[in-house]
């Protein structure tokens, strides 16, 4: 398997997604997380449910958590919905901010092209519009080899189509990697660094057991190719 599965029991399944495949796609004779894993639990002899509670972008590496009976999907998809399922992020980006700057809220209005599969930030009001928010707060700002970038934890509110590529590229801090959202010095960086995926990595994840009711907590590593 290309997933790695941090956790697992009859309820539920917590999995490290590797950047580059996606979580979940229609698309003929390409690997996604969701068949993986119902491969996996038929492998095992076990019945094949698995609730999707949350995705990643397919550029996108960190965690996510399946249920594996539609009571828990329930119960998890309400604490989704709630705030106390948690998610925290972390990326690299290449920032324009003033550096006294070290902790920021943002809300935008995303309008998602369904043709070209990009989102943008436009006026409130916009019809098909969704409101949008996160806030950041910077950990490190980096500078060796005569390159400057910034690492930071992003945690979302809402959970629109690419919200944190687009918000924080709106807000002059796109993250290295990502083709789509990044600007020119953005690029020019992640060729310097030789960093080949969008740097956001879902690196904790904080859930109520939806039979035990107990609080667990998940945390990842950065990559290697982040050059921390």
């Amino acid at each position: 398997m290309k997933a790695i599965i941090k956790y697992e029991d009859d309820a539920i399944l917590v999995i490290h997604k590797p950047a580059g495949i996606a979580t979940e796609t229609a698309r003929l004779g390409q690997a996604d997380v969701v068949s993986e894993l119902k491969n996996y639990l038929k492998a095992k002899g076990k019945g094949t449910y698995l609730g999707m509670i949350h995705r990643l972008d397919q550029p996108v590496e960190g965690l996510l958590v399946f249920a594996k009976t539609p009571e828990a999907a329930k119960i998890l998809t309400k604490q989704l919905e709630n705030g106390t399922l948690k998610k925290s992020y972390a990326a690299l980006v290449s920032s324009t901010r003033d550096k006294s700057d070290k902790q920021g809220e943002l809300e935008d209005y995303l309008l998602k092209d369904s043709k070209t599969n990009l989102s943008k930030v436009v006026v409130a009001g916009t019809q098909g519009a969704k409101k949008a928010k996160l806030s950041w707060k910077l950990l490190h700002d980096i500078e060796k080899e005569e390159v400057a970038y910034s690492l930071i934890e992003v945690e979302i509110f809402t959970g629109r189509h690419h919200q944190i590529r687009v918000q924080m590229s709106h807000a002059g801090m796109p993250l290295l990697g990502d083709s789509k959202y990044g600007n020119e010095a953005s690029q020019k960086l992640t060729e310097k660094l030789g960093i080949r995926h969008t740097a956001l990595l879902a690196n904790r994840l904080s859930v109520i057991h939806p039979v035990t009711k107990e609080r667990m907590q998940f945390e990842i590593s950065y990559p290697k190719e982040w050059q921390l």
